[in-house]
C-alpha cells in the first residue's frame, strides 16, 4: 500500500513537473550536446590520447626491462641460495625485496606522473569545451544547452535539438586552424630582410 502511495505521489509530481516546464519553457531556444560524442570525435582528444598512451608505452618498457630483470635475479636466487648457504640467501632475500618495493614506488611513481601531465591536459581540453558551448550558445541565441552522455544532464530531447555534430565539426575546425599556425615556417628578421 505504501509503495503504491509512493509511485503515485512520484507520477504527479512527475506529471507536475513536466507541466511547469512546459508552460515556462514555451517561447525558449533550446538543444542539447552528447559529450561522449564530442571526446570521441575530437580531433585534440584523439591527439592527446595518442600522445598519453606513446608516453605511457615508453615508460612501461622501460619499468618492463627492470621487472623482467628482477624476475630473472629472483628465479636464479634459488638455485644459489642451496649453493651459497643460509646467511648469503639472507642478504640476497632482503636485496631482492628492496628490489620489488622499488619497482612498486616506481610503476606509482609513472602512473602518477601520467595522471598529473595528462589530467591538467585532459582538463583544460574539457573547460576550453565548456567555454566553447557557453560562446556558441551565446552567439546563437540559445536559452539552454544541456549536455548528455556519460553523465547526464537531460532525460529526453528531441534529435532537432542535437547539437553536438555542429560543435564538433567547429572545433575540429579551430583546432586545425590553430595547429597550422603552429606548425607555420617562422621566417626570421634576417631573411625576411634579405627578401626585400
Amino acid at each position: 500500500m505504501k509503495k503504491s502511495l509512493l509511485i503515485i505521489g512520484f507520477a504527479l509530481a512527475v506529471i507536475s513537473c513536466n507541466k511547469e516546464t512546459t508552460t515556462t519553457t514555451a517561447g525558449l531556444k533550446t538543444a542539447y550536446v552528447d559529450t561522449s560524442k564530442i571526446v570521441q570525435d575530437l580531433e585534440e582528444f584523439k591527439e592527446l590520447e595518442s600522445q598519453s598512451k606513446t608516453k605511457q608505452e615508453v615508460m612501461g618498457r622501460e619499468l618492463e626491462t627492470k621487472v623482467n630483470q628482477f624476475k630473472l635475479d629472483a628465479a636464479s636466487f634459488q638455485e644459489e641460495a642451496k649453493a651459497k648457504g643460509m646467511q648469503w640467501a639472507q642478504l640476497r632475500g632482503q636485496e631482492l625485496q628492496k628490489r620489488e618495493r622499488e619497482l612498486g614506488i616506481m610503476q606509482e611513481t609513472m602512473v602518477k606522473q601520467l595522471q598529473d601531465e595528462f589530467g591538467v591536459k585532459n582538463d583544460t581540453l574539457i573547460g576550453k569545451i565548456k567555454k566553447y558551448v557557453k560562446d556558441y550558445g551565446k552567439k546563437n541565441g540559445y536559452d539552454y544547452i544541456y549536455g548528455s552522455g556519460d553523465v547526464v544532464s537531460i532525460m529526453y530531447a528531441k534529435d532537432g535539438y542535437d547539437i553536438t555534430d555542429k560543435i564538433t565539426k567547429e572545433l575540429n575546425d579551430s583546432y586545425k586552424g590553430s595547429a597550422k599556425k603552429e606548425d607555420a615556417p617562422k621566417v626570421e628578421p634576417a631573411k625576411a630582410e634579405e627578401k626585400k
